[in-house]
């Protein structure tokens, strides 16, 4: 199977558990793997045959950039279930979303959630 992936797209967001997050933002990122068939794509150079890149990164911007909510987890699904609803020739998709240095100690790089669609 065949596979596109959009890695690291960035955002500073109001996502967080804390006030203070909300308030200031974080800065997250986003891989999306989305599994379907590229071969007639590839055979007939037509974009309608494949993903458009633009419309997969502006449905997570969305996301990202939409509602503030409290834990990554609830980004995690949200770009999932969305991937799923816009994206339904697809095999099996994976997002993972990472904050990038989250207010905690010992400091760290990031935190990362990951998960897969379809669910089993």
């Amino acid at each position: 199977m065949d596979c596109i992936t959009l890695k690291n797209l960035r955002f500073h967001s109001l996502h967080g558990f804390y006030r203070e997050e909300r308030e200031s933002g974080n800065d997250f990122e986003v891989d999306v793997s989305i599994w379907l068939p590229l071969s007639d794509a590839g055979k007939t150079d037509n974009l309608d045959l494949t993903l458009d890149y633009s419309r997969v990164a502006g449905l997570i911007g969305d996301i990202m950039e939409g509602e503030p909510v409290k834990l990554i987890e609830t980004l995690l699904y949200a770009i999932g279930e969305s991937m799923i609803r816009n994206y339904p020739n697809a095999k099996k998709i994976e997002v993972a979303v990472r904050k990038m240095h989250p207010p905690m100690s010992p400091s760290c790089e990031y935190t990362e959630v990951r998960s897969q669609w379809p669910k089993l």
